[in-house]
């Protein structure tokens, strides 16, 4: 399975720690490769973002909906052994799931959530938007089951960004989004993991949400800082996409403090 992977090297190393990125569902390491790997580069980090099997320019199109979750652990254990060194991973929405689950297995020297699907699953999350915001459910249904490009500008808009978001940067992902595996969904709808016997074993975690994400509200995303026994931060007038938000870089520069105050 030939794996896409973006990378951003820097002109003078930092840390001899990488860092490599984990995108969501329906998007691809294109992501994270217009704001993220350029700063994390430019900050002394050599910066990788992997397209899990099914996503942007990696193999697994054809069958991408008997993809699992445990397919997107190896991906990533795959990525990790060709880089030939442990990095620092940063996953984001399914990413920091498919991070959580590499972790229970594997070692990494620290780990970042950015608006995570939480260990107790999407089920909560799900009910919680098709109860608030039926017209928007209704708008990732057709993203999943029929056409990613049948949803609106507006859906994307509501799905992912703060409301102040150029029509540009929404224009941006309408365009690229994709659909994701239809057996990883129902892989992430249930509880995940056993946690709370395993915190000596997991590294450093930083958990971060966006105050105004359409999906993980605080409270989700500090219930999930809280089964790793991890730090969780809000970040103010921040959606779900936050490495393509016009505020990016409160996250990005949050991230950075964190790495470098694990001594990475």
């Amino acid at each position: 399975m030939k794996l896409e992977i973006l990378s951003s090297l820097p002109s003078k190393r930092r840390s001899s720690t990488p860092l490599l990125f984990v995108h969501g569902a329906y998007v691809a390491a294109w992501c994270w490769e217009e704001y993220f790997l350029p700063h994390f580069s430019a900050q002394g980090y050599a910066a990788h973002a992997v397209s899990l099997r099914g996503h942007g320019g990696s193999e697994g199109h054809e069958s991408l909906h008997m993809h699992s979750l445990d397919d997107y652990v190896e991906d990533l254990r795959r990525t990790v052994v060709q880089l030939g060194v442990s990095p620092a991973l940063v996953g984001h929405s399914m990413g920091g799931i498919v991070v959580q689950r590499y972790i229970e297995r594997f070692h990494a020297p620290a780990a970042v959530l950015m608006a995570s699907v939480p260990p107790s699953g999407l089920l909560g999350s799900t009910l919680d938007l098709m109860r608030a915001d039926p017209a928007f459910f209704h708008e990732i249904g057709l993203l999943q089951y029929v056409n990613p490009h049948l949803v609106s500008r507006e859906g994307v808009r509501r799905a992912l960004f703060s409301p102040d978001t150029a029509d540009a940067e929404v224009a941006k992902v309408l365009g690229r989004g994709q659909r994701e595996s239809y057996r990883a969904i129902m892989d992430m709808t249930w509880p995940q993991f056993r946690v709370n016997g395993r915190r000596n074993s997991i590294p450093p975690m930083l958990v971060l949400g966006g105050e105004r994400d359409a999906f993980f509200s605080p409270d989700a995303v500090r219930a999930t800082a809280e089964a790793y026994g991890a730090e969780a931060e809000i970040l103010p007038d921040m959606a779900h996409a936050m490495m393509l938000e016009s505020r990016w870089q409160r996250a990005a520069d949050r991230i950075l403090a964190w790495l470098s105050a694990q001594g990475i």
